[in-house]
């Protein structure tokens, strides 16, 4: 069964609100996504990121769009939900940063070539329809030294176990009534790599990102939010995803753009 993208269209105009599912992105994961980039951030360019141009492909309603402004850069996010576009409109003009945000797919970036100095794409990857197209695309927008980062879905037993069967597949912790994943396109980290490389981008790090609550616990806050007796927001911090050891389930990345000889 192929997975549901038109999901964005329908619940991505309330993505920021608490009682949409969308917004368990957010919970715990936001945060655990941008300290791992502000250390590569860090790490790669020496912490100095104000006026960086930063493209979000996939950016959804702007939740990370938003934190990468706020680091002082000028952010540029594309997405092919027009209602997530929406929402991530008025959200920053409800007192969010200044932030471009266009239509377009990660197979057709609507940008030209070598204009950013980070780009960025999480939750993005095991959703897309040609791949390899979209790291052509993406190493084609990016500046000869510049930074990827990245997270994805690993395909894994773990991966099948807890982001199909328990999160998708089984009715009293299922996240919602879509097929939001394909295991078959989950993506190995040695996949992505050669990909990577394919295209001139050179992988520099690799962190597991897994919810670190206790699985019992875990299992009662997703059947908790099931049943509406608490909001997706607060799954989401209940969850409490962040950095671990484990790359199983899923994983965060960076990889920096070979400069250009001579």
């Amino acid at each position: 069964m192929p997975i549901d993208n038109e999901l964005y269209d329908r619940l991505g105009g309330s993505w920021w609100h608490e009682d949409n599912p969308l917004n368990l992105l957010h919970g715990s994961l936001t945060p655990a996504r941008m300290e791992y980039f502000r250390g590569a951030l860090r790490d790669r360019l020496g912490g100095r990121v104000a006026g960086l141009k930063a493209l979000d492909i996939g950016c959804g309603a702007g939740l990370l769009a938003e934190e990468f402004a706020r680091l002082g850069c000028e952010v540029t996010g594309v997405d092919p939900s027009e209602p997530a576009l929406a929402a991530a409109r008025r959200h920053a003009a409800d007192g969010g940063p200044a932030i471009r945000y266009l239509a377009g797919s990660g197979e057709e970036l609507p940008l030209a070539d070598a204009s950013f100095d980070v780009v960025l794409c999480c939750d993005v990857l095991e959703h897309v329809t040609d791949l390899p197209r979209v790291i052509a695309e993406t190493a084609r927008v990016m500046k000869p030294g510049s930074l990827y980062l990245f997270d994805t879905i690993n395909r894994t037993a773990a991966s099948w176990l807890l982001a199909i069967k328990i999160l998708q597949d089984w009715p009293p912790t299922r996240i919602i009534d879509a097929q939001l994943h394909s295991w078959d396109m989950f993506i190995k980290p040695r996949e992505l790599a050669r990909l990577l490389q394919r295209n001139g981008l050179e992988p520099g790090g690799l962190a597991g990102l897994a919810p670190r609550a206790n699985p019992l616990a875990a299992l009662s806050a997703l059947r908790a939010a099931r049943r509406g007796r608490i909001s997706y927001g607060e799954l989401g911090r209940r969850l409490d995803f962040g950095q671990v050891r484990s790359t199983a389930l899923s994983y965060m990345g960076y990889a920096i753009k070979a400069a250009e000889l001579g």
